[in-house]
């Protein structure tokens, strides 16, 4: 049985949300048997790239939070996390920024087979450690992490490319054709009134937009 899991890295509740179905696929009868696929979904758009911004700034700016309503919020999410057994989670202390290269970091490392690793240290690195996972240095540096080929890694995220070594079996290269195709023509939700919403409480696509996708 296969199950895809669609996040963005910077969503408290995905990172959440993937612990707990990693939790619960270890607890089935059947997990063995079970795949668990990560793929991504960008909500990060509107920052721009090559900057970060703290948490409570972005919360202030795009949805009017701050103060004790932030603090309640934000300490939930981090409270649930806490007793699922990720201490720490890191959630108001933290930076947001566009993720679009990271999520192309985590495409790349999928087609080398590590879906499942890069997306569980992406998580970590950014939760449990606050780190920032915008910038070349830092995929990079979560390339080596991971046992990705540095310099092979810095050459598909600056060139957009997915780099083939070998002569691969034509359905390896089909699957890789399949992985470019689907992680270069994302769902797009168009912003606006109706727009996607990925706030304190969770990500929301409206379902008239939903309908649509």
């Amino acid at each position: 049985m296969r199950v895809e899991i669609w996040s963005e890295i910077t969503c408290p509740w995905c990172g959440l949300g993937s612990h707990r179905l990693d939790r619960a696929v270890q607890r089935f009868e059947h997990g063995d048997q079970v795949e668990v696929v990560h793929r991504s979904f960008p909500l990060s758009d509107r920052y721009p790239v090559g900057s970060v911004i703290s948490v409570r700034e972005a919360t202030l700016r795009n949805y009017g939070l701050a103060g004790a309503r932030l603090e309640a919020a934000t300490g939930r999410v981090e409270a649930l996390a806490e007793q699922e057994g990720l201490s720490p989670y890191r959630v108001l202390e933290n930076e947001v920024g566009n993720t679009r290269r990271a999520h192309e970091f985590l495409a790349h490392a999928s087609a080398e087979g590590k879906n499942r690793l890069a997306w569980d240290t992406i998580f970590r690195a950014y939760f449990g450690q606050a780190r920032p996972v915008f910038s070349l240095d830092e995929l990079l540096d979560l390339a080596d992490e991971i046992g990705l080929e540095r310099e092979e890694t810095r050459r598909v995220l600056t060139d957009g490319r997915y780099a083939v070594a070998g002569a691969q079996d034509s359905d390896t290269l089909l699957d890789i054709l399949r992985q470019a195709w689907d992680d270069t023509h994302p769902t797009v939700v168009v912003a606006g009134d109706n727009a996607a919403v990925c706030g304190p409480d969770g990500c929301a696509v409206p379902v008239a937009d939903a309908a649509h996708l």
